[in-house]
């Protein structure tokens, strides 16, 4: 069977001629419960007439002369006085039908698989974290290149969890290096796919050359992709330099993109949430086109971290109650255009492991899950996603277990309503030894590893451990019994020498390699 073409994108329009593939065989959250919808179809339609208004009246500015020249060539008006870009309607429709519905992500270990789909859901992390808790000592210091490794390391033991990012940057390593040094580390120490940001020409182009060392050569990332980029988008109605041209290389290459705006209604989009969803619909739909204009058939993600702002102050609020709703709306949205979105969950401002923390990112993470999201971010952070703890990821792993458990909902069939076991034990009976029990009981249940529900007694002679506590052991004994990957001595020089050729560079190389805007 052709386990591929689909995969790697097609336009719609050739899909009916590619071989289609078992997909039920690919592990990927099916969702049954009623989704958490916050739009009518009405207002879905609304809201995406508005935003093509905006796009063919107002206009994107797009920064980069290239892209620019691109998409004048496909019908768009483009003044490169004021680098405004308008997108016809039909333009609009044309582009975005040219999205792929889903593909495959696989990780270092190709035959870990995931589908991208608007019919699955899977989890990741995601931050900028400069700053963590230290699992030993508790202190509040600059991560490191250690935690950035031990991250890697923890999120491919969490079974919730299911690509990996960087999520941590290290302070103490020269910033050239980051992305290379990163994805080094990913190949030594994971098994999951991997997301790093677009950086550039120079960089967007190392890490596509370290992918390729690691999974064996270009053609081997063609169907299934190991590697995401995220696009992030200036809002209101802009884009950033950088990431235009990350995204331009990744579409050339048919890897996937996210788009990420982060409007905060308030400062950088509307104060109303509609209004906030018209302006980001038309970023993500704006970016969605260029990278089907570079190349049709490019997996794409519609991507949100948009919020509000927090107003008595104008900073962000990403674990306020309305970044879900957010997130549900873009969902919808997104399913209307057949594309998997992405959203942010598991945020808060909160400084420390407090209630407020573990309020908001559990509320976040539940909202975006029922609200249809299908590629969840950001666990294991906080105070906005710029600081990270370890204890925090495998938290959220046990919150995500609990928010999976919940959407499977319940299974109705004869062997779940246990008819014979009822009229079998009767009037004041007891079912902990029947076999129905013991057979059910697992995949009925959700059984916590971090949760604490022993008597008193048992959790005193425990040593009183709350939450936080133990899981700061899980992560320590996971960190503990880890072991490097065995790669091969050929393959480990050749990053070696990369990483290398690449540190020896001076931040010059990178900004001279960038394209003209």
């Amino acid at each position: 069977m052709n386990t591929g073409s689909l995969c790697s994108g097609g336009p719609p329009e050739e899909r009916a001629r590619i071989p289609v593939r078992e997909y039920s065989c690919i592990p990927g959250a099916r969702m049954k419960s009623s989704k958490y919808q916050v739009l009518s179809e009405g207002e879905i339609r609304t809201i995406h007439e508005h935003s093509v208004r905006v796009l063919s009246e107002t206009g994107i500015r797009v920064v980069v002369k290239k892209m620019r020249g691109i998409l004048r060539d496909i019908g768009c008006a483009v003044d490169d006085e004021t680098k405004i870009v308008r997108f016809p309607p039909h333009i609009v429709e044309e582009y975005r039908k040219k999205a792929p519905r889903e593909f495959v992500m696989c990780g270092c270990d190709p035959s870990y698989e995931r589908l991208i789909s608007p019919d699955t859901r899977v989890f990741s992390g995601l931050s900028t974290a400069i700053n963590m808790y230290d699992l030993e000592t508790g202190e509040y210091r600059p991560t490191t290149l250690k935690d950035v490794v031990d991250h890697i390391v923890l999120i491919d033991y969490m079974d919730h969890i299911h690509t990996n990012q960087m999520d941590i940057w290290p302070n103490d390593i020269p910033m050239q290096t980051i992305h290379v040094e990163t994805m080094r580390q990913w190949a030594l120490n994971c098994k999951k796919p991997y997301t790093l940001g677009s950086y550039g020409v120079l960089a967007t182009t190392d890490m596509l050359h370290i992918l390729s060392l690691i999974m064996g050569g270009m053609d081997k990332i063609k169907t299934k992709h190991p590697f995401n980029n995220i696009v992030s988008v200036q809002s209101p109605l802009s884009t950033a330099h950088l990431q235009i041209e990350g995204l331009m290389i990744m579409a050339q290459n048919g890897q996937p993109c996210i788009m990420a705006p982060e409007a905060m209604a308030g400062t950088t989009a509307p104060v109303t949430l509609a209004g906030l969803l018209v302006q980001h619909n038309a970023e993500i739909l704006a970016h969605i086109i260029m990278a089907q204009a570079v190349n049709a058939g490019t997996p794409v993600f519609y991507g949100t971290v948009s919020t509000i702002a927090e107003m008595r102050r104008g900073t962000v609020a990403l674990g306020a109650i309305e970044t879900g709703m957010i997130s549900a709306a873009s969902a919808q949205l997104a399913n209307h255009y057949g594309i998997p979105c992405r959203a942010v969950a598991g945020c808060t401002e909160s400084k420390t492991m407090d209630v407020q923390c573990g309020i908001e990112r559990s509320q976040s993470i539940m909202l975006a899950a029922m609200g249809g999201a299908n590629y969840i971010t950001c666990v294991g952070t906080f105070e906005s996603s710029t600081a990270a703890a370890h204890e925090l990821t495998v938290i959220d792993n046990e919150i995500i277990g609990m928010t999976e458990r919940a959407l499977r909902g319940i299974e109705v069939n004869e062997n779940s309503m246990a008819l014979d076991v009822i009229q079998a034990v009767g009037p004041d009976g007891n079912y902990l030894m029947q076999e129905h029990t013991q057979k059910n009981f697992r995949s009925e249940h959700f059984i916590p590893k971090l949760a604490d529900r022993d008597k008193r007694d048992i959790w005193e002679k425990g040593g009183k451990k709350d939450m936080l506590v133990r899981a700061r052991d899980e992560a320590k004994k996971i960190l503990a019994k880890h072991k490097l990957k065995d790669i091969d001595t050929k393959l480990a020089k050749e990053l070696d020498d990369f990483v290398k050729s690449v540190a020896a560079r001076s931040l010059d190389d990178f900004y001279n390699a960038e394209w003209e805007s």
